[in-house]
């Protein structure tokens, strides 16, 4: 049944060069983790969504919480792409459960 979920993925290259900067950064990444991401690697994270309306909302709460400089880049993709990912060099990460098997359908 997993077809129907889907992944919003978030790339986000920001300036840390001042200290407002760094604030920025900190507080964006903050806004991620509060939301649900998991981190995949530095400066990408993803979470799952349960329909393509959900992922649709999770885009549109970033948007309004976007930093003011650097880049900031989402994608969404459905859950079977993203079981098919293939890790070329080291592992995947054990520890975090990232799957839709803890998802709760009320």
């Amino acid at each position: 049944m997993s077809y129907r979920f889907m992944r919003v993925i978030v790339f986000f290259d920001l300036p840390t060069t001042s200290l407002a900067d760094k604030t920025e950064y900190r507080k964006f990444r903050n806004l991620l983790l509060r939301k649900g991401f998991a981190m995949m690697q530095e400066s990408v994270y993803s979470k799952l969504a349960l329909n393509m309306t959900v992922a649709n909302g999770i885009i549109s709460n970033i948007k309004e919480h976007k930093p003011k400089d650097g880049l900031v880049q989402m994608l969404i993709i459905t859950e079977k792409q993203y079981s098919k990912m293939e890790y070329v060099v080291g592992t995947k990460n054990s520890s975090i459960i990232d799957s839709d098997q803890r998802t709760v359908i009320l």
